[in-house]
């Protein structure tokens, strides 16, 4: 079943064109991948997935984004934002203590008892495979971790006011590979209950784990399929000549 369905979708930013005619669908529990160069437009596509663009001077668009056949445009769009949690490239971890950097978001949504915030944080940071490095230490700063730490605490973070999706853009670009491994692994238990949009630069990790993958190019989307046929026989050359390193 589709959890977005996407048509036609066009977005500016004052004069820039920035996505052209992207029409998809994105089925539930399945991980998205969506590579392509820098300013192929598929930050823009991610972000429209859960309304960020409009915090941006000069946006307009035309087309249609559906969430479980519902337009967003016409849903609260505080509603959309929890229903679709989002990962940034950078981690950004609040100036608090680890615990309270998970709870930060229940208790703004009304949660108030210890028992229960205890309960979603220890719950939500097993999800991002943060708790075991992390569970003596729950009062510290969340300044004391290590950047990949940091960076699956914004999972745990994110898991935390219980989305239906998880939008990650670029989330491992900061990291070793060994923090990288952990996010991916990360990802892929997620998908039993999240649906997952991964924006990456990393073609690699594009074909680890995606199960679909669609490549943009120059604001427009050139194709999307299951992710092994489109890293060994991809339809369009654009695509082989982008995975195969000969630009981008």
């Amino acid at each position: 079943m589709a959890k977005f369905s996407i048509r036609e979708l066009d977005i500016w930013f004052h004069q820039v064109h920035a996505l052209s005619q992207a029409s998809l669908e994105i089925e539930s529990n399945e991980i998205l991948s969506i590579i392509g160069p820098s300013r192929s437009g598929k930050t823009t596509f991610l972000r429209m997935l859960n309304r960020l663009n409009e915090l941006e001077r000069g946006f307009r668009m035309s087309g249609k984004v559906e969430m479980d056949a519902k337009d967003i445009m016409t849903e609260d769009r505080e509603l959309i934002r929890k229903k679709v949690g989002m990962v940034f490239a950078l981690p950004l971890p609040l100036p608090l203590s680890i615990f309270d950097n998970v709870a930060y978001g229940p208790r703004m949504h009304g949660v108030k008892s210890k028992k229960k915030l205890e309960e979603i944080t220890e719950d939500t940071l097993k999800k991002a495979y943060l708790w075991d490095e992390v569970k003596d230490r729950l009062r510290v700063s969340a300044f004391k971790l290590s950047g990949g730490q940091q960076q699956r605490l914004c999972i745990a973070r994110t898991l935390a006011v219980s989305p239906q999706v998880v939008l990650f853009d670029e989330p491992c670009s900061g990291l070793d590979p060994i923090s990288t491994a952990k996010v991916e692994e990360a990802m892929l238990k997620l998908k039993e209950n999240y649906t997952i949009v991964l924006v990456t630069n990393n073609v690699k990790q594009a074909a680890r784990v995606g199960d679909k993958t669609a490549f943009f190019l120059s604001g427009e989307l050139i194709e999307m399929g299951d992710t092994q046929k489109i890293f060994t026989a991809p339809k369009d050359k654009r695509t082989e000549d982008y995975i195969s390193g000969k630009f981008g």
